[in-house]
């Protein structure tokens, strides 16, 4: 007996899968064979999706809202559509996409065009992905030479800093013995130390 599947991918946990579910929930598929990932479509190392794949078996039907669903790494959705069609003899249809219906079209032409569409599609999800990627390396180089600070303010100087600072600089005390009396590692007071000379 056939089985059928749906598979949903969000990129993180803040993100929201319900229009892909409604999509989903619409072609009656179990609520037990659907199966969710909040993870980036980097790669296929998905813990759904490791365990869709154990369940699913020969002529079962899955469902994806679309193509960047399945993932975003050009070669790995490549990759993994054979892996499902020809290693484990299921049936793909990407909703967002009529052409990508395995059902169809099984005969040489049919698997022609499929694969032409599929390979489109798949360059565009990676293409996207980078281009997210130099976005957000665009963004953050804007932010920081309009001097945006990025991660964890630093932690205020203790009280006797300045004071272990000249006493460390006029070689009255070691660099250890001015990080201990600062309470910290001996790194982190010559990493404070520099930034406090260039402030001074």
């Amino acid at each position: 007996m056939i089985s059928t599947y749906g598979y949903i991918r969000v990129s993180s946990y803040d993100q929201n899968e319900s229009r892909q579910l409604d999509a989903l929930q619409k072609l009656s598929i179990p609520e037990k064979n659907i199966f969710v990932d909040k993870e980036s479509g980097k790669d296929f190392n998905r813990p759904s999706y490791k365990r869709m794949m154990k369940r699913i078996r020969k002529d079962d039907l899955l469902y994806i809202k679309s193509i960047d669903r399945l993932g975003r790494n050009y070669e790995e959705i490549l990759e993994q559509w054979r892996i499902l069609t020809k290693g484990k003899g299921i049936d793909i249809v990407v909703l967002d996409m009529p052409l990508l219906d395995t059902r169809r079209g099984k005969d040489l032409m049919g698997t022609f065009l499929s694969d032409i569409v599929l390979q489109v599609l798949s360059f565009v999800a990676e293409n996207e992905r980078v281009n997210i990627r130099q976005r957000q390396a665009e963004g953050i180089a804007a932010a920081k030479a309009r001097g945006v600070r990025f991660g964890r303010p630093p932690m205020p100087l203790p009280e006797n800093f300045h004071e272990s600072y000249h006493l460390w600089k006029s070689g009255e005390i070691t660099g250890t013995e001015a990080a201990k009396a600062c309470q910290m590692p001996f790194s982190t007071f010559r990493y404070r130390a520099e930034i406090y000379q260039q402030t001074r």
